[in-house]
């Protein structure tokens, strides 16, 4: 079974003046199942992971909705208040769904970089372990030290790095990034995407994304590293199959059935669904 472990859909009038902006001409429209299947047929790709892009129930229960009708979603990552009183109350909730099986706080977005390390969030966190649950982190390399505090903090709750902590490709910074994502990877709860790398790249062409790539297999191994194509937000730098062939490429033929499925269907527990 070959998994698309991070991909996303979206309504346009949902959104009301949120990201993506109209001059991303790329991606500025809705974007639906209908859209996805014929790429992921062609792909050869089984079953995917549909993951929130928006801090709202309404867009979770949108996501739910979707699952519901579309056998191919075979889990969702949805959003939900973590600090929020009632929250191990709407976790417990949303566990109940078959589909429903982390979530995923926008943290690239949260002005204060050590929001993930306040005690006010354990609570939910507690929840999330006891429900079986796991935590998406989309985070950028300024929030790795602190990302590291909190999944040594929480040892039974699985973690991933979205997009490989968006390494500064474009720029060229490496080093510090490689140093933080180690002390990430030394940590046995702590899995990482392959995805979203190609929109890092900027300007670069695209054997720049390889090191870090390449970087992520070497520091997580072949049984934490889970394969993502991040459409559509992917059409800003690249093709669907031109990605899965890219990364095809950069894994060993031995490790393809883990990457490419086997470890997605164990951290989200896709067996269950």
């Amino acid at each position: 079974m070959i998994i698309d472990a991070h991909q996303h859909f979206w309504r346009l009038k949902d959104r009301d003046g949120q990201w993506p902006p109209a001059s991303l001409d790329a991606i500025y429209r809705d974007f639906l199942p209908d859209d996805l299947l014929p790429l992921i047929g062609k792909a050869g790709v089984d079953g995917t992971v549909l993951v929130q892009t928006m801090e709202t129930d309404a867009d979770t229960d949108f996501m739910l909705d979707l699952a519901d009708g579309h056998s191919f979603i075979k889990a969702v990552v949805g959003w939900v208040d973590l600090k929020a009183e009632d929250a191990p109350e709407q976790i417990a909730h949303r566990s109940s769904h078959p589909a429903f099986k982390g979530v995923r706080p926008m943290l690239q977005d949260i002005a204060d970089i050590g929001w993930i390390c306040d005690a006010a969030l354990e609570p939910a966190i507690t929840a999330l372990i006891k429900s079986n649950l796991v935590f998406d982190a989309l985070v950028r390399p300024a929030q790795l030290e602190d990302l590291l505090r909190f999944a040594r903090r929480y040892p039974a709750l699985p973690v991933v790095i979205d997009h490989g902590a968006k390494p500064l490709i474009a720029s060229g910074h490496y080093s510090a990034w490689r140093c933080d994502m180690a002390a990430l990877a030394s940590l046995p709860n702590v899995y990482c995407k392959l995805s979203g790398l190609l929109t890092e790249r900027g300007e670069q062409k695209l054997e720049a994304v390889r090191p870090y790539a390449e970087t992520i297999l070497d520091l997580f191994g072949p049984q934490r590293v889970i394969f993502g194509s991040d459409w559509p937000v992917l059409r800003l730098a690249g093709d669907y199959q031109d990605w899965l062939n890219f990364c095809r490429d950069i894994i060993p033929p031995i490790h393809h059935e883990a990457i490419f499925g086997a470890n997605a269907v164990r951290f989200y527990s896709l067996s269950d669904r």
